[in-house]
């Protein structure tokens, strides 16, 4: 059963939009981190695609009012790991049995990632009721879950993959979705430029959208 599920469902249904970073220079966490918890987003998540990931997690962590979360969680090593990096919550590509069962009596929620009703169907048998829709885009995009809506009605969704600016509100606006991943307000070449001005000018532009 995920623990403190409400915790995050409460933290992302107020800011609306995570940043989903792959990142591997440490000393760009702190910074990045505070760019983005003053431009209104304070739910983060880093992905563990990198040799430094977790390094950059427990730095992000000490950025007052940030909740850093561990992405592309894929066995109970991961999770052991992002409890200890100091992650307050977790997000999984998938989900298959062995990995909800590796939640199981942690302290920390996952989110666990979805494709399909049978796939969500089998989470919410976990005691799953929030769930990342991904691919989103891929997958068929906010009409796919306008169509979960109705025989899906107890979970709630973050669709990830292929958000953007342009087609975010259409997933923000459904009555099913507490929020959206996307990786445009923390774009590579302003990490390169240092321009952390940019970063937060494009997460406070980001907590607009779908309102």
């Amino acid at each position: 059963m995920p623990q403190n599920a409400e915790f995050l469902i409460d933290a992302v249904r107020k800011v609306r939009v995570i940043p989903v970073m792959i990142l591997d220079d440490v000393s760009t966490a702190r910074p990045i981190a505070e760019a983005l918890v003053a431009g209104g987003l304070n739910v983060l998540e880093v992905t563990l695609r990198t040799e430094n990931a977790l390094a950059i997690m427990e730095e992000m962590a000490k950025v007052e009012g940030a909740i850093v979360g561990s992405g592309t969680v894929r066995h109970a090593e991961h999770m052991r790991q992002s409890v200890n990096a100091g992650c307050q919550f977790m997000v999984s590509p998938g989900a298959t049995p062995r990995l909800l069962e590796a939640a199981e009596g942690l302290s920390i929620p996952l989110l666990p990632g979805i494709g399909s009703p049978t796939e969500a169907m089998v989470a919410a048998e976990q005691g799953y009721k929030f769930l990342k829709f991904f691919p989103a885009e891929a997958m068929g995009g906010a009409r796919v879950l306008k169509d979960f809506a109705s025989p899906l009605s107890d979970l709630v969704f973050c669709p990830t993959g292929g958000v953007n600016p342009d087609n975010a509100a259409s997933y923000l606006n459904l009555p099913n979705v507490v929020c959206v991943g996307g990786s445009w307000i923390v774009p590579h070449d302003a990490i390169a430029a240092g321009d952390y001005k940019r970063i937060e000018g494009l997460a406070r532009a980001a907590t607009r959208l779908g309102t």
